[in-house]
């Protein structure tokens, strides 16, 4: 685990200062939340394999070498500025993986999902980028090995009975001080409830 967690945070020290490098004609209020962002980073990277952790850290080492910041392609993906040049047939399965995760997670979890994002590409709009292209302008900046193990990590959490949605809000909720899921959502219930 020690040694997961060195990984992330390795990962997290090179995708933070891509963040806020990514050119831009203004600050966006993410890019003042830095604690916010490592939360949410630390809990998907947290349901991702060791291997998998590891191959996406060697993608970063390289895109800093050749001085390319994968987060400014990521976002110049999600509104259309940059054609695409990952044609990974890996990533339309891990996006259909991932928006029936998010279905299924949604329905389990409404109160916590409440305001999240929309889930296809059809519902973009100005100001508002939906789950589907969200992932795929990040999935278009891995590796090949980077999409085959996260596809592997993905199908074997479906073989135990979760999703990656599921893990990543797991870990965002420990994070958050409770002690699960379903914690977090009778606390946001009762909040909602008139």
């Amino acid at each position: 685990m020690e040694e997961k967690n060195a990984i992330i945070e390795q990962i997290l020290e090179i995708e933070l200062d891509m963040f806020l490098t990514v050119p831009t004609t203004h600050r966006y209020n993410c890019q003042e939340d830095t604690d916010n962002f490592g939360i949410h980073r630390r809990a998907q990277f947290a349901a991702w394999s060791t291997p998998t952790l590891e191959s996406y850290h060697m993608d970063l080492l390289r895109a800093k070498k050749a001085e390319c910041n994968l987060f400014a392609v990521k976002y110049a993906r999600m509104e259309g500025i940059l054609p695409c040049n990952n044609f990974s047939p890996l990533i339309d399965k891990i996006v259909s993986l991932a928006i029936e995760g998010q279905q299924r997670f949604i329905a389990d979890y409404p109160c916590l999902m409440r305001g999240s994002r929309p889930l296809s590409k059809e519902e973009n709009a100005p100001g508002l980028t939906s789950f589907e292209t969200y992932l795929r302008g990040e999935l278009e900046t891995y590796s090949g090995k980077t999409l085959e193990l996260l596809h592997k990590d993905m199908l074997e959490l479906l073989e135990s009975g979760t999703n990656l949605s599921e893990a990543t809000y797991c870990n965002l909720a420990r994070q958050w001080g409770f002690d699960s899921l379903k914690d977090l959502e009778e606390t946001l219930r009762k909040k909602c409830t008139p």
